[in-house]
């Protein structure tokens, strides 16, 4: 009889902690979400680009609040991790950056990602990928992470690319969005793979 093989990431090793707060470029800083960044999730979800990227339906601030709040329980039920790309200081959050749909056991997740228009095209989310994935695979454990975008999003194909993650294929007829089915890339980093060097500015 063969041995059950182990997990890759025991249960409990990313509960058992408090979810790290990193610093990112340009002063800014990843920090869970807080209450008081209900209005900058409730103004995100207004954003045409996130509403056509990201589907994240439409949040009033008080649903901003409730969904900030479980977040917080997703990481201590070990279901995702999410974080604020927050400005220098005590800055509001102008972007979001998280890991998601875990499988510990199978050593596997998602990334997923949106900046608000403050601050697209300064490499903050590049930097933020990077940031969050080392977290990933070199502090969790995790022997592969994904990240997937429609084809139709250049942008999000530059971070991919920037935060070092190897463009593996097209998968056709992917996902629904607002008008219609969108063919996705999947990029992928798997545990070992070089690390770019962060970014300074």
């Amino acid at each position: 009889m063969t041995s059950p093989i182990p997990p890759v990431v025991p249960a409990g090793r990313m509960s058992r902690d408090a979810q790290p707060v990193f610093p990112a470029a340009g002063g800014r800083q990843l920090r869970p979400w807080r209450a008081a960044d209900a209005e900058a999730l409730a103004e995100a979800t207004r954003d045409p680009e996130i509403q056509q990227w990201n589907r994240p339906g439409q949040l009033t601030p008080d649903d901003a609040r409730a969904r900030i709040a479980s977040w917080r329980e997703r990481w201590a039920s070990e279901q995702s991790a999410l974080w604020a790309l927050a400005g220098p200081g005590e800055g509001p959050a102008l972007g979001l950056i998280g890991v998601a749909d875990f499988d510990l056991a199978g050593g596997s997740a998602e990334l997923l990602y949106w900046l608000l228009p403050a601050a697209r095209g300064t490499g903050a989310m590049a930097d933020a990928v990077l940031r969050v994935s080392r977290w990933a695979l070199d502090d969790l454990g995790l022997h592969r992470l994904r990240l997937t975008h429609s084809v139709a999003n250049p942008a999000s194909c530059r971070v991919a690319a920037k935060a070092g993650f190897k463009l593996e294929g097209t998968m056709r007829s992917a996902l629904l969005h607002a008008d219609g089915w969108h063919d996705e890339h999947l990029h992928a980093r798997i545990r070992g793979d070089a690390w770019p060097a962060p970014a300074t500015g």
